[in-house]
C-alpha cells in the first residue's frame, strides 16, 4: 500500500522563502475575504493573490487555482482562498482537487501551507487534504501488461499546525478505505470467496483478531437456510460467513460494536438472470464487507477501548441447475419461512442469517453495510447513502454524522405498513416485492426481522458506493464510502 510508510511533519510556523524555493509542489490555503488574514506571512502570497484576481474570481473558491512561482525550479502550487465554516462534503471535495494535480506531476513530497484560520479550522482543512493525498495515492489493483510504476507519496510537511495526534485517525481511515476500495475493484476472479478468506486471515494475523468461519457444512449444521439457498448454485463451495473478533487492551464500560458487510463477490442475478449492462460491475456487490472489514481495521489501528466485531457473509449469486428459484419457500437460521420472489435479491437472504447469528452475541450497536438495491440509487442517485435503523432517537445524529464526516447519508421511514407488500400466502414472509419504487425499504424492513433481542441496528444502503469521478475526497469511482462515517458515528458522536 503506497501510503503504509508515508510521514507526515508538521511545523507550527509557515516556511520561509528559502523552504518554498526547495520543495517543488505546494498546496497553499488563504481565508477569503483577504482582510481576514494576513497573506504577507506566507512567501510568494501576494504573488498568489494577485494571479488570483486576474484569474477574475469574486469569491471563496471551490476550484483551486494552479500556477508556478516565480522561483528557479518553478514550484508547482494548488492555491485556493476559503470562506469560513466550509462544509465537510465541499472542503473534501477540493481537497481532491487540490491534490490531484501535484498526483499528476507524479510529487512524492508535498508542502501544505495554511494561514489565516483560528487552530480548529486550521486543523479541519489538513485533515481534509491528508485524506485526499492519502486517497489518491493508494494503490488500486491493475493487470495491463505495461504497468505503470506505482507513485509512492513519501511525505507531506504540514506548516502553520503542530498537533499532538499526528493526524493518527486520519491516517486509519485512509488505510481502512484504501483496503476497502482495493478489495472492491479486484475481478471476481480473483476475489472468490475463498480468495478473500485469504485475505482475511492474513489480516487477522498481522492484527491479532480472533477469526472464526463457518463454512457450508457448519452453516447446515445451523440450518441457515436463507443463506445457504444463495449459495446452492455456486460450482465450487467455498462460501461462508466469517467473524473477527477485537478486544481492547483496557477494560471499558462501553458495550460491544459489530460490524456486518454483505460479501457477494459476483452477482449475475441467478436464476433471474441480470441484463448486461446491469452484471457489469458486480464484482463490487462484495463492498458492503470490504466497508466493514476496513471501519475495523481502523478502529483496530486506533486501539478503540471497546470490542469490535466484524462479520462478513461471502458467496457468489450463480446461476445453475442447482440454482434458488422464484417460488421456493426455504427457512433461515431463526426458523422464519421465506417465500422467494426474485433471485437477484440475493443480499437480504446472506445477510439475514448473518444478522441473525450477529445479533445473538448482544451487542450495544450493530451496524450492516450493503450495496443492497437499485431503489435506493433511484431515489438518492450515487452522492448519499441511505441509513435505515429501529431506533427513531437516532436519526438526527445520523444525518449530522453525514454532515460532519463529508459521507453524507439521508434516512428512510421504518413503518410497519410497508410489510404489507411482503406478505406472503405460504410462508412467514416473501423476499421482496415485484411492485417498484420503494424496494430499498422493504429490504430494511425484511432485514430488520432478523436482528434480535432488541439490539440497537443500523443499516445503510450503499448507494455511494461508486459515483463517475469519485466522491468527496475519494478520486476513483469506486469509493469505499462508510468508514469515514463510521468512525465519526463511533468515536465523535459516541452513538
Amino acid at each position: 500500500m503506497n501510503i503504509a510508510n508515508l510521514k507526515i511533519l508538521q511545523q507550527d510556523r509557515l516556511p520561509t522563502k528559502k523552504r518554498m524555493d526547495e520543495r517543488p509542489h505546494w498546496i497553499v490555503i488563504l481565508p477569503y475575504p483577504f482582510e481576514t488574514s494576513n497573506p504577507g506571512k506566507i512567501p510568494y502570497a501576494s504573488v498568489l493573490i494577485k494571479r488570483r484576481e486576474q484569474s477574475g474570481r469574486q469569491e471563496a473558491d471551490s476550484e483551486p487555482l494552479t500556477t508556478d512561482l516565480p522561483n528557479a525550479i518553478g514550484s508547482r502550487v494548488t492555491y485556493a482562498c476559503l470562506g469560513s465554516g466550509l462544509e465537510a462534503f465541499k472542503l473534501l471535495t477540493l481537497a481532491r482537487k487540490l491534490v490531484a494535480v501535484h498526483y499528476q506531476h507524479k510529487a512524492n513530497d508535498i508542502g501544505i501551507a495554511i494561514s489565516g484560520f483560528d487552530t480548529v479550522e486550521t486543523e479541519r482543512i489538513a485533515e481534509a487534504i491528508i485524506s485526499a493525498a492519502c486517497a489518491a495515492y493508494a494503490e488500486m489493483p491493475g493487470y495491463k501488461s505495461k504497468k505503470d510504476k506505482p507513485l509512492v507519496l513519501k511525505k507531506l510537511e504540514l506548516y502553520g499546525l503542530k498537533t499532538r495526534h499526528g493526524f493518527k485517525r486520519a491516517l486509519a481511515e485512509a488505510n481502512g478505505n484504501a483496503m476497502a476500495r482495493y478489495l472492491s475493484m479486484l475481478p471476481s476472479n480473483k476475489l472468490t470467496p475463498s480468495d478473500y478468506l485469504k485475505h482475511v486471515r492474513k489480516l487477522a494475523k498481522e492484527y491479532r483478531w480472533k477469526l472464526e468461519f463457518y463454512d457450508i457444512a457448519a452453516l447446515k449444521r445451523k440450518k441457515a437456510g436463507a443463506f445457504l439457498a444463495v449459495v446452492q448454485g455456486s460450482p465450487t463451495q467455498d462460501a461462508g460467513i466469517v467473524r473477527l473478533q477485537y478486544q481492547p487492551g483496557t477494560t471499558s464500560r462501553r458495550g460491544k460494536v459489530v460490524l456486518v458487510g454483505k460479501g457477494i463477490c459476483y452477482d449475475t442475478g441467478g436464476t433471474n438472470l441480470k441484463p448486461a449492462n446491469h452484471m457489469f460491475g458486480m464484482h463490487e456487490d462484495m463492498q458492503g464487507s470490504a466497508v466493514a472489514l476496513g471501519t475495523f481495521m481502523a478502529l483496530t489501528r486506533l486501539k478503540v477501548n471497546f470490542p469490535v466485531e466484524c462479520w462478513l457473509a461471502l458467496a457468489m449469486n450463480h446461476i445453475g441447475p442447482k440454482a434458488y428459484k422464484p417460488n421456493d419457500v426455504i427457512t433461515a437460521l431463526d426458523g422464519t419461512t421465506i417465500e422467494i420472489v426474485h433471485t437477484d435479491a440475493e443480499g437480504r437472504m446472506v445477510l439475514a442469517d448473518t444478522l441473525a447469528m450477529a445479533s445473538k452475541t448482544k451487542p450495544k450497536l450493530l451496524i450492516d453495510y450493503a450495496t443492497l438495491t437499485g431503489a435506493c440509487i433511484y431515489s438518492l442517485g450515487t452522492a448519499y447513502s441511505g441509513v435505515f435503523t429501529n431506533k427513531d432517537e437516532y436519526i438526527p445524529t445520523l444525518i449530522e454524522a453525514g454532515k460532519d464526516s463529508g459521507e453524507r447519508v439521508w434516512p428512510f421511514p421504518m413503518d410497519e405498513d410497508y410489510d404489507k407488500a411482503l406478505q406472503s400466502k405460504i410462508a412467514d414472509i416473501k423476499q421482496c416485492s415485484l411492485e417498484s419504487g420503494s424496494d430499498h425499504i422493504h429490504a430494511a424492513r425484511f432485514l430488520q426481522r432478523f436482528v434480535k433481542g432488541g439490539v440497537p441496528w443500523i443499516h445503510i444502503d450503499l448507494s455511494s458506493s461508486n459515483r463517475k469521478g469519485g466522491l468527496a475526497h475519494i478520486p476513483t469511482d469506486t469509493t469505499g464510502f462508510g468508514i469515514r462515517y463510521t468512525l465519526n458515528l463511533l468515536l465523535d458522536k459516541k452513538i
